[in-house]
């Protein structure tokens, strides 16, 4: 059954719709209450023992969603969470310069946190400990993705596809690494 195909859910099942939404939001919030506990002084071992406590409940609310939903409902709360963020990549081909542009906005943060453990080693002081550049280098590689547009996330998404093939449209319909 497609999202197309789920048009609304029923109204005797509507209250298990919105019981299935606060489970959804519940099962998210939670994740909230690891920095308020950092913020009260929780010990290291606390908040790491309720990060696996909300890991495993985050699941296990998952699943109780599904069931109070039902199928039809869940997938009609997936299209209208991820339906917003289909409509924010732009689909089909980018130029030269935009891809360039995109492509150093992916590789600069990844490349800087792969470095960082070792420029302390090396250079003691160097590298500042903000926590503002590091939330700066994770915004920019997610934004690289909406600059690279839907195409390239087609191509990460075929990373992890064993039996994927990798086409170049400048060749003749041949494969490229085959």
């Amino acid at each position: 059954m497609s999202t197309s195909e789920i048009t609304a859910v029923p109204a005797a099942s509507n209250w298990r719709f919105k019981l299935g939404i606060g489970i959804f939001i519940l099962a998210f919030a939670l994740w909230l209450l690891i920095p308020l506990a950092a913020s009260q002084g929780a010990t290291t071992a606390r908040i790491a023992g309720m990060t696996g406590a909300i890991f495993v409940a985050n699941k296990v609310l998952l699943f109780t969603c599904i069931a109070v939903m039902g199928k039809a409902g869940f997938q009609q709360l997936k299209s209208l969470v991820f339906g917003y963020a289909k409509g924010l990549a732009p689909a089909g081909p980018i130029g030269p310069a935009r891809h360039f542009v995109g492509l150093v906005m992916f590789s600069l943060p990844l490349i800087s946190a792969m470095l960082e453990p070792y420029v302390d080693q090396f250079w003691p002081g160097l590298r500042p400990n903000i926590w503002q550049l590091q939330a700066l280098g994770d915004l920019m590689l997610l934004a690289s993705f909406f600059v690279l547009g839907g195409d390239f996330w087609s191509k990460i998404r075929a990373l992890f596809i064993r039996t994927a093939k990798v086409v170049d449209s400048s060749d003749t319909g041949t494969a490229a690494g085959a």
